[in-house]
């Protein structure tokens, strides 16, 4: 039986959208079978990332009961992709979601659920439809406040949170460090990923941001979704041999608890 795992941020711009591309695409690498879900009615976005501009049968058309849930899956390679509709109805029930999304876990081994960067009925229903909840972040104050906002309504709701993709990090000195925003949130950064250029590159070419960003970002999502499904993820020789001089990352540390907690 598969896993739903819903990204959230309520806060846009901080890279919710890229990480769920550059996620499933580290999970296929680990060999999984893989689901996008665009649970951002209002605003969906997956497609236009991955080059499903205009799709026949989308989530928001499953929800209307006018299009059959496996014509609205969208074969892209290496996963698959459950678009929404631009201009799709907006007076759905949106808490249908998590019915449509439980026999499809028969089907696949992960189905990640990309949500709307709101409070509102959007974001609840993916809450509903998750089994664990990634909580995306930038290392900025105004962030920090809307995700620990976006912490303390998941934990009120009762959905387990594995932990935050603190994203775009420029490693400045006036970014907020990881341990500062552990220690505000409560809740453990499980990747730090690098800003990255290519990664915008990669949306004006219709494209994965996984294939060609940086070593240092694949690297990030490998590990995290390493992490998600109890693999043990083998960075290159060299880096393995280099890590023995140099005291192991906060991340990493996070990542070892979740998998010694969760899968032994």
């Amino acid at each position: 039986m598969g896993r739903s795992i819903g990204v959230l941020s309520l806060k846009g711009g901080v890279g919710k959208t890229s990480s769920v591309i550059a996620l499933g695409y580290a999970f296929s690498e680990l060999g999984k079978k893989v689901l996008l879900v665009d649970a951002n009615f209002s605003a969906p976005n997956l497609g236009l990332h991955l080059n499903v501009l205009d799709p026949d049968h989308t989530l928001h058309s499953v929800l209307e009961s006018s299009s059959n849930l496996s014509d609205a899956i969208y074969p892209l390679g290496q996963l698959d992709l459950l678009p929404a509709s631009i201009f799709g109805r907006r007076d759905l029930n949106y808490f249908k979601l998590r019915d449509k999304i439980k026999p499809l876990k028969r089907k696949y081994d992960v189905i990640l659920l990309d949500s709307s960067p709101a409070l509102n009925e959007e974001t609840f229903a993916v809450m509903k439809a998750s089994d664990e909840l990634l909580i995306v972040t930038t290392p900025d104050l105004p962030t920090l406040g809307i995700t620990l906002k976006a912490v303390r309504l998941v934990k009120r709701v009762g959905i387990p949170v594995a932990g935050l993709i603190l994203n775009k990090v420029h490693k400045k000195d006036f970014e907020l460090s990881l341990e500062e925003i552990e220690e505000v949130v409560e809740v453990p950064v499980m990747a730090v990923i690098p800003h990255d250029v290519r990664v915008l590159k990669s949306l004006s070419e219709f494209s994965s941001p996984f294939e060609k960003a940086s070593s240092k970002l694949k690297e990030e999502y490998m590990k995290l979704a390493a992490m998600l499904v109890g693999h043990k993820y083998e960075s290159p020789k060299f880096k393995r041999m280099l890590s023995r001089f140099f005291r192991p990352q906060k991340q990493e540390i996070n990542r070892t608890v979740y998998y010694e907690r969760v899968f032994k």
